[in-house]
């Protein structure tokens, strides 16, 4: 329960109170996400007495259509939201509690926040970025979910001018797909990891490969290290355990040397499948060959 809860309240969740009232539990999604309502109703509803979703339709003449339709769900009270209250509004506003979030935070948690308060931008196929609007939040408070995410994920996250955590390398916008796929509502596919059109690799291409590893026949050594794409489809199949284990190899600080080389047909297409999978680039993969190979 205090997983889906953790990420509804750091999504479109929120818990109200009136004077001398007990406190509510409540959220609203557009029409379009209806399902996605339905969805956390049916999930909540065994552990929280909620009320199932309704529809509103408000008047607004600042939008062309002149209206706006949601679904609002609301909870009625309980014990067990009145000690949440204390949890999340310790002073009658919302505070992120740092050690709830610590102890309840799955994967599951972060699909539920990304399907509520998360956006995923793509250009011409490519991955650019994963926002997450975290704009009511405090700087303190972002920074601490940067920190914790990076130390339980190794996400890099920054904060743009509106206050929201961006995401930008591919390789971690690839895993954090992964990682909330499982908890993915069919109402919100818009923010699934895309099919990928197929890219091919050039005959004749630049390896950039870091200065600490010395080849002196490019073409030959490359494509020998290239018998190692099997063992790394293998283990990008488990991304739970491939990132973590490849992420430490891959320093982008670090200087690099180019190589002018081709490719052998071979190899092509497990590269191809490599960087539709991961996120990486053919640089990086080739890299991780002959890191996995010391």
């Amino acid at each position: 329960m205090h997983d889906m809860l953790c990420g509804k309240l750091l999504g479109d969740g929120c818990l109200t109170k009136q004077l001398n009232r007990m406190p509510r539990f409540q959220f609203t999604h557009c029409k379009k996400d209806a399902g996605w309502s339905f969805y956390c109703f049916e999930q909540l509803s065994p552990f929280i007495p909620l009320n199932p979703p309704k529809y509103r339709k408000v008047i607004d003449g600042r939008i062309a259509s002149g209206f706006t339709e949601s679904y609002l769900v609301q909870s009625r009270t309980s014990e067990e939201l009145c000690r949440l209250y204390e949890v999340w509004y310790p002073h009658s506003k919302k505070e992120l509690p740092f050690s709830y979030i610590e102890n309840h935070f799955t994967n599951k948690t972060l699909a539920w926040w990304y399907q509520d308060d998360g956006h995923f931008k793509i250009q011409n196929g490519i991955p650019r970025k994963i926002i997450l609007s975290t704009d009511s939040f405090s700087l303190a408070e972002n920074y601490f979910l940067i920190d914790f995410l990076n130390k339980r994920y190794g996400f890099h996250f920054s904060i743009d001018a509106q206050n929201r955590l961006l995401l930008y390398d591919q390789y971690q916008i690839m895993y954090f797909l992964k990682l909330v796929d499982p908890h993915i509502h069919e109402s919100m596919n818009r923010k699934r990891k895309p099919s990928h059109t197929i890219k091919k690799i050039a005959n004749r291409t630049t390896i950039y490969l870091p200065s600490d590893i010395t080849i002196h026949k490019p073409t030959f050594e490359i494509n020998e290290q290239y018998k190692r794409l099997p063992l790394l489809l293998s283990l990008s199949d488990n991304h739970v355990h491939f990132f973590p284990q490849t992420n430490t190899l891959l320093d982008s600080q670090v200087a690099t040397k180019p190589y002018q080389i081709q490719i052998e047909n071979g190899f092509k297409e497990s590269l191809i499948l490599l960087r539709n999978q991961t996120g990486l680039n053919i640089s990086q993969l080739t890299t991780l060959c002959f890191k996995l190979n010391s």
